[in-house]
């Protein structure tokens, strides 16, 4: 790792701007990079693929739980979903339609990670150093995502487990589930779409619940060609659908951000959700949380109560104290054998392992930067000490309601309208003051503070060490939208004019994959 100080690698490639992620978010910034004629930029990826969380999670019933044609850009409408919920598959064949289309993949570099990323104050740029090259970039747009890596429980005996264990984002094709003793650890949104499938596969399942989760009725439907005819070919009807739907999406901010107690007839709906497909008492009163509905995030399914009403599963509410060799040995004794182990305990959300690689102009990771002070940002994109680094998805960004990309949407024309400002002064950087970055926080965790998401009764991953939710947005899109408009210089500051001469030309494939 090189520092501030000393010499930038020879061989390290120029470039006006490095997008991290082919996500949803990198995706969309490469693309409106792209749009304004902001053609010197590389989108490094990990992965082999674009596509992000939904090129990873390939678990048996992944889909989304937001409408299919909500989930998706509103400058790429894609009239060919089956299903008003789209399946995994149809999502990544969709976001790989659009990069093929966009014009944009031939400077994506995969199967590329990054390993750090330096502030280099002489250079004033960002010295990314990767897996497979280093870059100088002007700027950094970080579309990593906080659903990208897998968090696996602190279990005794996970690692010596005689079976196969895999994490439900890591899924193991290769693993033949038929007639095998299954366990699956956790109860949250992947959890349930997949403990259907396998309860259909395995001779006996048990569901390690901690937490139960509050189950709406998934209202899905599959479109008919007539449907999706009219899509395609009647001006204006796809985006009247998508507004229609949106604002539907809207009406559920009130009742989590102000009223929560309107919230009841919800609850009401949860309960003849498990009403209709549970008869056993007992198995009733392991499955109805006991915190405020919406606390929580607020899934959907019409198949999981039912799975876990079947004679061979068992919903195990003991917590887990070790894995054997052969099994799950719960904190009362009981152990109970398994062939395989399937661990859906969600992601790092408010520990992000990216922040461990980004090193500001005062030599700290940000990583350490939030463990001090908390995970913040100014407007969840810009953060004090990281000239010229914009966060998608960042703090305070993700949604209980509606589609994240909408909000990805929102913060990249941000970055968009920052990176014009920056031409147009001639600013070499741009950096938010600790002044509005406290204010904008502090605003919203007053905000947050009304919200079920603190006043519901419940812990989540939506918080982090502090109790402070540090995850969510407590305020309708539309607002944020609204927020986020117009690049707010008077919140920066900002440094010497931009001395580069001239605009570099676009880089080729041959270029970016030298």
């Amino acid at each position: 790792m090189t520092t501030d100080t000393t010499p930038v690698p020879a061989g390290a490639r120029r470039v006006d701007h490095l997008v991290v992620g082919a996500g949803f978010a990198g995706l969309c910034a490469a693309i409106q990079l792209d749009a304004d004629g902001e053609r010197d930029f590389v989108v490094l990826e990990k992965g082999g693929d674009v596509g992000g969380t939904w090129r990873d999670n390939t678990y048996p019933g992944a889909a989304c739980d937001v409408p299919s044609q909500l989930y998706s850009y509103s400058f790429a409408p894609n009239p060919d979903w089956s299903m008003s919920f789209s399946p995994q598959p149809e999502i990544q064949a969709y976001i790989q339609r659009v990069a093929r289309e966009s014009g944009v993949l031939d400077r994506f570099v995969f199967d590329t990670a990054l390993e750090t990323a330096t502030w280099r104050a002489e250079e004033q740029a960002w010295l990314v150093e990767t897996s497979r090259g280093d870059y100088l970039a002007r700027d950094l747009v970080v579309g990593a995502g906080g659903l990208s890596e897998p968090k696996l429980p602190d279990i005794e005996g996970l690692a010596s487990f005689g079976g196969e264990v895999f994490h439900s984002a890591r899924w193991d094709h290769a693993a033949d589930l038929s007639g095998k003793r299954v366990a699956v650890i956790g109860t949250g949104a992947s959890a349930i779409q997949i403990i259907p499938e396998v309860a259909e596969r395995a001779e006996h399942l048990d569901v390690y619940q901690r937490t139960a989760p509050w189950v709406m009725p998934r209202h899905d439907r599959t479109y008919s060609r007539l449907e999706k005819a009219a899509l395609r070919h009647v001006p204006g009807l796809q985006k009247a659908y998508r507004t229609a739907i949106y604002w539907g999406r809207e009406s559920y901010v009130p009742p989590f951000t102000l009223a929560p107690a309107v919230l009841l007839p919800a609850r009401k709906a949860a309960e003849a959700n498990i009403a209709r497909s549970i008869s056993d008492p007992e198995l009733r009163a392991k499955v109805t949380p006991d915190f405020q509905i919406g606390c929580k995030r607020i899934l959907i399914s019409n198949r999981y109560y039912p799975a876990l009403a079947r004679p061979t599963t068992e919903v195990v509410t003991d917590r887990i104290a070790r894995l054997t060799e052969r099994g799950i040995v719960t904190a009362d004794g009981t152990e109970r054998e398994v062939d395989v182990v399937i661990v859906a305990t969600g992601f790092h959300t408010t520990e992000l392992p990216i922040t461990e690689h980004l090193v500001g102009r005062t030599g700290r990771t940000l990583a350490a930067r939030w463990k001090e002070s908390g995970m913040a940002a100014y407007k969840g994109t810009t953060v004090p000490e990281f000239p010229n680094l914009f966060l998608l998805v960042g703090p305070n960004t993700g949604l209980g309601h509606s589609s994240m990309v909408f909000m990805i949407e929102s913060q990249v024309a941000y970055v968009r309208d920052a990176i014009r400002t920056m031409r147009r002064h001639r600013y070499a950087t741009v950096e938010p003051t600790e002044r509005a970055t406290a204010a904008w926080n502090e605003s919203l965790q007053q905000r947050m503070d009304r919200t079920v998401w603190s006043t519901g009764g419940c812990s989540s991953w939506y918080q982090d060490e502090h109790g402070r939710n540090t995850t969510l947005w407590p305020r309708s899109t539309f607002g944020f939208r609204r927020l986020l408009a117009r690049f707010d210089t008077p919140a920066y500051a900002v440094g010497a004019p931009h001395t580069d001469p001239a605009p570099r030309s676009t880089p080729t494939r041959e270029d970016v994959n030298a």
